[in-house]
């Protein structure tokens, strides 16, 4: 099939390595100092590694190309993980129990600053947001999993302050959002996007409806994928 994929001007690349830690999809490699795309089954097309590139070596082509196939993506990151030994417990791991203790500072407490609340619309749900909103031109686009403003504590100030903020969670909503999303981003001047999801598997739903609105979208947008620990670190 012909599609958009990302070509690596192999003369300009100066090895890095940027576009391939970029790449969540494990599609570019770095191979006798150069970033070269390993498989174009691993490559979505959104262009991820394209702000990476410090030197201008990526852009995208039109090309006869194998198909993304997400599955493969995903088996290879289970080989990843566990080449690294990385193991994940029987169970749903969105829904495992465990207690998170946080270290308090030695000496007495200081009284808390009061905290600003940075939400800039209503309502936040994906599923309750009305697709033409005023708000949506111009805006800085976040879309959060509902457990993220929970784990991460300055959540308001890292992510929310001077974006509109969308939340969900496929597991709970039963739901793709991919649909809504993709009418979002099609029929608003969205500047940018920003994915928040947790660790948990389940969560890779909500990445995988942001991106798939990006892709069917048809725009060529700046975005990027944080991920939290479950309990409250930012893991990439």
């Amino acid at each position: 099939m012909k599609r958009r994929i990302i070509e690596i001007d192999q003369n300009k690349c100066n090895g890095c390595g940027a576009c391939a830690a970029a790449c969540h999809e494990g599609a570019i490699a770095m191979v006798d100092g150069k970033a070269q795309l390993m498989r174009d089954d691993y490559c979505d097309g959104l262009g991820d590694c394209l702000p990476a590139c410090p030197t201008g070596a990526i852009s995208f082509v039109e090309r006869e190309a194998a198909a993304y196939d997400e599955a493969a993506v995903l088996a290879n990151k289970q080989r990843r993980m566990q080449q690294a030994g990385i193991r994940l417990p029987g169970g749903c791991p969105g829904a495992r129990m465990k207690t998170i203790r946080h270290t308090e500072p030695a000496g007495p407490a200081a009284a808390p600053a009061a905290m600003q609340s940075r939400l800039s619309q209503w309502p936040v749900q994906i599923k309750l947001v009305p697709v033409n909103a005023p708000y949506f031109n111009g805006a800085k686009l976040l879309i959060a999993a509902d457990c993220t403003a929970y784990a991460y504590a300055s959540f308001h100030e890292r992510f929310m302050k001077g974006h509109i903020t969308l939340v969900g969670c496929p597991k709970l909503d039963s739901v793709d959002y991919s649909e809504k999303l993709t009418e979002i981003i099609r029929n608003n001047d969205i500047k940018s996007v920003v994915i928040v999801r947790m660790e948990v598997p389940c969560c890779g739903g909500l990445e995988h409806a942001a991106k798939t609105a990006l892709q069917n979208s048809e725009k060529f947008i700046p975005w990027q994928v944080v991920t939290l620990s479950t309990d409250g670190n930012i893991l990439d």
